[in-house]
């Protein structure tokens, strides 16, 4: 599957929509952005490689991490990566699926929430 980027930022916000509100509430101060895929310094920071390339990446602290004595110096941000969601998706459909089910796990890194509500959640 190959869209170009005005169909896949559609994508991106129809998947964001189906994010249920206790979650979704978090991504005011996250910001979402598409990328074509990572860059080599996110694979080297994740240990990949462009032959295994991440869905998505989280860059921040995670409200676990953080400190009203040192405040994060950058904003929090979640990265997709439009083609390897691609290359796993043979319809808009489970693009979308695909591209919710990495946001969710993205704000997960975030919120500090454990594998497990993310499986209660439907996302494990």
């Amino acid at each position: 599957m190959k869209l170009n980027q005005k169909e896949f930022d559609r994508a991106v916000r129809r998947a964001l929509d189906r994010i249920p509100d206790e979650i979704r509430a978090h991504l005011d101060n996250v910001v979402i952005t598409v990328r074509q895929c990572p860059s080599r310094e996110m694979l080297d920071e994740l240990g990949m490689t462009p032959d295994d390339p991440p869905l998505g990446l989280y860059q921040g602290a995670s409200l676990m991490e953080r400190s009203v004595f040192a405040p994060p110096l950058y904003p929090d941000a979640i990265f997709i990566f439009q083609e390897p969601l691609e290359r796993m998706c043979e319809t808009i459909e489970k693009l979308e699926e695909e591209i919710e089910i990495t946001v969710v796990h993205e704000i997960a890194h975030y919120l500090g929430i454990e594998e497990e509500r993310l499986t209660e959640l439907g996302y494990g």
